[in-house]
């Protein structure tokens, strides 16, 4: 696995998998405006998709992504160099309210009428303000080890937190310094 500086100024990076062309938050972007691959997911994901969000026609829950996508990554890729990641990660657990090392971390949209769109975007927080993306995830459910696709977030924020650990990553510090030596 490598790691691709997304904001170019050292706060935020994406894991890039070993044998993927392209790194995990690109990927996902893409992923996200797919119109084929969001038609296969909804019809896969229906039951999910009319029990929870109450919607029954796959166009609308296309369309719906597509529009949450874009949002989200303009937040994301058109960060200001005061912007503060903190307000956009919140801990992957509801009731977490400490940091923790490396810490996981869940980014989701907001949309209007207080809703909050199915869209998230997983990362390890290496310090205040820095961030390491390891995937994303159209969540349908209240939790995530309720679905495989999910679970295999879940999966991929274990395995990167446990190979930072074991690469004596613990902070910014020691991560720019492992990049330095890559």
């Amino acid at each position: 696995m490598t790691f691709d500086d997304i904001t170019e100024d050292g706060r935020l990076w994406a894991v890039r998998y070993d044998g993927d062309n392209d790194n995990a938050l690109y990927r996902l972007f893409d992923q996200w405006n797919d119109i084929s691959w969001l038609r296969d997911f909804f019809k896969n994901n229906w039951q999910d998709l009319t029990s929870y969000f109450k919607i029954t026609d796959v166009n609308q829950a296309i369309m719906r992504t597509i529009e949450d996508s874009e949002k989200l990554q303009g937040i994301i890729m058109d960060l200001s160099p005061d912007a503060n990641l903190d307000d956009i990660f919140l801990p992957l657990e509801n009731f977490r309210t400490h940091d923790m090392l490396l810490g996981k971390e869940k980014a989701k949209l907001r949309r209007g009428n207080n809703t909050i769109s199915w869209l998230r975007i997983y990362a390890i927080k290496l310090t205040c303000g820095v961030y390491i993306i390891t995937g994303g995830a159209i969540k349908l459910t209240l939790r995530m080890d309720e679905r495989e696709h999910t679970r295999e977030e879940l999966k991929k924020l274990e395995m990167v937190r446990t190979f930072l650990l074991s690469e004596n990553i613990i902070d910014d510090d020691s991560f720019i310094e492992y990049m330095n030596v890559k």
